[in-house]
This record gives C-alpha cells, structure tokens and sequence, in this order.
C-alpha cells in the first residue's frame, strides 16, 4: 500500500509518469552535461547543494547532484521535491524549521531536519507534452529568502534542463540527427555551462556574493541562458 499522501500526487499522475517513460528522463538525466547544470546553479546562488530530482511512481532519483554525493534515492513521501512537481512555477521554503506548508509531510521535515537542511527551492522539469517530471533544486544549512529575480532565474535554468531532455529524446528518434548529433549539442552545451561557471566566478571576485543577486548580474546571467536556449530550440520538436 502505498504511503504517498494524495495531496503530493498530481491529478495528471498516470499521463506524468508515461512522460517519465516516454522521453527516457531516467537514463537521459544521468548523462554528465546534468552535473554541469547542478555545479552551475550551486555557484550562481551561491549556496553548497544542488540536485536534479526525477519524482517517479514511488521513489525519487536524484540524477545529479553537486554537494550531496552521497544521496541516490529517497521514498517519494520523504523528498522535498515532491512537492515541486505540483505547480508551473518555484517553490520556495525560506525556513525549513518554521515551515507550515500542508505539502511538506512529517516524513519529509524530519528528513529535512536530520540532515539540517534549512532552505530549500526548487522549479519544476516540464517536458513538451507539459508533464512536469521532477525538479531543480537549490539547498543550504542555513534560511534564505530568494527574490522574484531569483525565483525566475531558477525557473530558466530547470527550463534548459528540460529542454535537454527533450533534445536528447528527439535526436536519438531522429534518423537525420541521431546520437552523433546529440552528442555535438551536449558538448557545445557542457563547454558552454562551463564558460557560465567561470564567468559568475569572475562575477563574484570582483563583486563578492551579495544576497540577493543584483538585478544587472541576475540580467547577465539570463542572457547567457537565453542565447543557450536559441541553440536547443532549433532541435527540439
């Protein structure tokens, strides 16, 4: 019997998990140009844990990870990103410890507290087909509030991410494309989150880390997205 709450499973469960299956996301997400995205997003809030979670029937699958090596799977009714895939836009709990939200369960806060987590967010993976398959998030020991800008950056990010998946799925369907194509674009792409990185590494040596993020950096940073979203818009269908 399954332990899962009802209000953690969305009214589009059996369509979302046919999406899981259909666009391959389980193996798709375990290829390395993910890693890069979850390095790239720890370094841009300036915050020591990033993971890209895939929320499936039961469990949840932590795909790549940056500051949690360690963490591979978790009951769905314990992981936070659970409630992730709920809703079109970020979800945000600046405080953990003081956190009311009716979706966290006690299993996910008791989870949450015996690894002293204390904030975490997190924008949902939205495949083509709209089905939102998991999530990006963002995690620290310590509370933080995360601004509209922010919110929106982290939201652009889990976008690319998705967009990944879908490239991916698309080029391997594809006899025109195909896996030489795919591994062309997640080459240029993984070189280009590695330009992202050095980039907010010079940012914050000559800025230092303000929280929040200043608008013109949080502006910065969209338009190098942007530009990497133009070169996946061609693939994807």
């Amino acid at each position: 019997m399954s332990l899962i709450p009802q209000i953690l499973i969305p009214a589009d469960e059996m369509q979302r998990l046919r999406s899981i299956h259909r666009y391959d996301a389980a193996l798709s997400l375990q290829e390395s140009v993910f890693g890069e995205f979850v390095a790239l997003a720890a370094r841009i809030f300036n915050l020591p844990i990033s993971l890209i979670a895939l929320v499936d029937r039961e469990q949840v699958f932590y795909k790549a990870s940056y500051g949690l090596p360690n963490i591979q799977t978790q009951p769905r009714e314990e992981a936070l990103c659970s409630t992730a895939i709920l809703d079109n836009k970020a979800v945000v709990y600046a405080d953990l410890t003081y956190e009311s939200s009716p979706l966290i369960t006690n299993q996910a806060a008791t989870a949450a507290r015996d690894k002293n987590l204390r904030f975490y967010a997190a924008a949902p993976l939205r495949m083509p087909d709209e089905r939102r398959i998991g999530s990006l998030c963002i995690i620290d020991y310590q509370p933080r509030h995360l601004s509209e800008g922010e919110q929106q950056l982290l939201e652009q990010i889990a976008i690319l991410i998705s967009q990944m998946v879908a490239v991916r799925y698309c080029c391997l369907q594809s006899p025109e494309l195909g896996v030489d194509q795919w591994h062309l674009i997640r080459n240029q792409v993984q070189e280009e989150l590695q330009g992202l990185q050095a980039l907010v590494r010079y940012l914050a040596t000559r800025h230092g880390s303000p929280i929040p993020i200043p608008d013109d950096i949080l502006l910065l940073i969209s338009r190098r997205l942007n530009d990497l979203r133009e070169v996946l818009d061609q693939y994807e269908s």
